[in-house]
């Protein structure tokens, strides 16, 4: 099959979305698929083309959201390149940009296009309204994914039931949804695949003591991601013990007003902004640490999460529907509603290790169902329904055109 992937992110930009096209990309590919990739370039005037690993690059302009750039719309001196790539499917992985293009280019050359929801917008509107007309700014968001998703798509995919809910209930959405939870290449996160030296020159690096007890972050440092959750608490988990250390990775908007706020509550020693870290690395990061814990409520479904767990990482979770099909509490995790639970819950871990050991095992089990190729071969089946009922259309098409010709 000759499958077009069409992403507003993509690396060497990190995020959920981009690690996902480019995992699924590599995935397709080890299945015998043929794949290309149309993305955003960092040139705002050239467009880019990499022939063997077949990534076109449309010049794009920043927009002043993280690294993000924005697209031309349709570009027409690309489309005869797209055009000669005899795509059998397209799957969109952006509501904007490239999403638009994905969207004409399958309508103009009448190729089916998938389409997968990876971001809740309505969580992130205050990027643009900065507080004002929250409520007319979501109905805008709320009318321009139901218009991409419900009257362009062929078939729509989600990662979690929450999702699925939002676009049935909230939306009311009419075609089909497919439920198909974003896979990741668990085994570079298994222990037999870590250099243990590794781990220990990056304690090294970080100060970390032998008898010292790491909490992990990976993620965006922005409000949606509720990091001030876990900075607070630690305020009191310091007064527990303070050899619990909270260890934060990544970058973002916010990454200053966390460090301050850090400071203000006296945790400078006690909280570590590593900042970003490069793809290969971060695995490392994982089995440096003793357990995982996002508070956030805006994911769709989480795959720090998943990542941790396939690392023998106990996730501990805030209670929200996007890791409910993953962790079950008191199994393979825990599961939060206040930070009081939180406290305890950490404080468990830390005087028990045992539970860390046991809820270890079971994690990367559950972790070892969310690998990439599994996730290839449901959207390939995806892939296989929406090829499947263009056929069916075509057919019905030609025999209505018959009949009126007498044929």
């Amino acid at each position: 099959m000759r499958i077009g992937l069409f992403t507003d992110t993509y690396p060497p930009f990190i995020n959920g979305v981009s690690t996902s096209v480019a995992m699924l990309k590599r995935a397709l590919e080890q299945q015998g698929h043929t794949v290309y990739v149309v993305t955003v370039s960092n040139n705002a005037l050239k467009h880019e083309y990499d022939e063997k690993e077949r990534i076109l690059k449309v010049a794009g302009i920043p927009i002043g959201i993280y690294d993000y750039r924005l697209s031309s719309i349709y570009p027409v001196t690309l489309i005869n390149k797209m055009k000669k790539w005899n795509l059998d499917v397209i799957h969109s992985h952006t509501e904007f940009g490239v999403g638009i293009l994905a969207r004409l280019f399958a309508k103009q050359f009448n190729i089916p296009l998938v389409h997968t929801y990876h971001t809740l917008y309505e969580d992130y509107t205050h990027y643009i309204t900065h507080g004002y007309f929250e409520k007319s700014s979501k109905k805008i968001v709320e009318y321009l994914t139901k218009f991409y998703c419900d009257k362009t798509a062929n078939e729509l995919i989600v990662p979690t039931n929450k999702i699925y809910s939002l676009f049935k209930e909230k939306y009311n959405f009419t075609k089909n949804i497919h439920i198909i939870p974003t896979g990741i290449e668990v085994d570079r996160f298994f222990e037999e695949n870590i250099n243990k030296k590794e781990v220990e020159m990056l304690k090294k690096k970080l100060g970390f003591k032998k008898n010292e007890f790491v909490i992990l972050f990976v993620g965006r440092l922005a409000e949606e991601k509720n990091v001030e959750f876990l900075i607070e608490a630690h305020k009191k988990l310091v007064e527990y013990d303070d050899h619990i250390k909270l260890l934060i990775v990544g970058d973002g908007p916010d990454k200053q007003k966390y460090e301050q706020l850090a400071e203000n509550l006296g945790l400078k020693d006690n909280i570590i902004f590593n900042g970003k870290a490069a793809w290969e690395e971060i695995p490392i990061y994982y089995h440096a640490s003793n357990v995982f814990a996002t508070a956030s409520t805006t994911e769709t479904q989480g795959l720090t999460v998943i990542e941790a767990m396939a690392a023998g990482v106990p996730p501990l979770c805030i209670d929200d529907e996007s890791f409910r099909g993953t962790v079950t509490d008191e199994l393979n995790g825990r599961v939060f509603k206040n930070q009081e639970e939180y406290i305890n819950q950490i404080t468990e871990f830390y005087e028990n290790k045992k539970i860390i050991d046991v809820y270890s095992k079971q994690a990367r089990v559950q972790a070892e169902h969310c690998s990439s190729r599994s996730y290839a071969s449901s959207v390939i089946e995806v892939y296989q329904r929406a090829l499947k009922e263009k056929k069916e259309r075509q057919s019905l098409f030609t025999k209505i055109t018959n009949f009126f010709k007498g044929e």
